[in-house]
């Protein structure tokens, strides 16, 4: 897939607020500081057209981009993020939680994970609970070119033992860095293949 085009279109602080569109929509999200905004514009091909902060937390809002004119690349609030009100990063989980359980353009969640680090709680329990909720995802294992193939395959292989064994086959894995920009064809031709079923 190429993307010929890449086009902000709005931010919606809910569900409620969201495009009324037929689009079919691909969803991006993670801790804080994962490298979101890097993934985004590296898979747009355009340098700026997700805001990079060095401060975690700073995408608050559902964020809508057009691609291609065909479908939507969705960037949504990174989940545990600090320096926001309480009650404010409540409504924010609330948000993503309804737009991922009940918004039928998404055809899946593409989860970013740190290659560096081990296994944290805060993913594992987010994605069991798209897994509760039978929200179709696929995980990337972002900075990969900060180590080693080996290192970022044990991280990937240690993730994968948090999962439920009762779950058939596992999710599917791409390990990537915006740096490099290994991982964008696989991400592309996953989000191809949605679009042709």
């Amino acid at each position: 897939m190429q993307i010929k085009s890449a086009v902000f279109n709005m931010s919606a602080r809910d569900l409620q607020s969201a495009p009324d569109w037929h689009r079919p929509e691909f969803a991006f999200i993670g801790r804080s500081n994962v490298g979101k905004s890097s993934m985004i514009n590296m898979l747009s091909n355009k340098d700026a057209l997700a805001k990079v902060s060095a401060t975690p937390g700073k995408t608050q809002l559902l964020n809508f981009f057009v691609m291609n004119e065909s479908w939507s690349l969705v960037d949504l609030p990174g989940y545990g993020y600090a320096k926001v009100a309480k009650s404010e990063k409540i409504n924010f989980n609330e948000s993503v939680g309804d737009y991922l359980e009940q918004r039928e353009n998404l055809r899946l969640v593409f989860v970013l994970i740190d290659s560096r680090l081990t296994p944290q709680p805060i993913d594992v329990s987010f994605v069991n609970w798209l897994l509760e909720c039978k929200v179709p995802f696929a995980l990337v294992f972002t900075k990969e070119d900060k180590q080693s193939p080996a290192k970022t395959q044990a991280t990937v292989t240690a993730f994968l033992e948090t999962l439920p064994e009762e779950l058939a086959g596992i999710p599917p894995v791409i390990t990537s860095s915006s740096k490099s920009r290994t991982g964008r064809i696989a991400i592309l031709k996953m989000i191809e293949q949605a679009l042709a079923e």
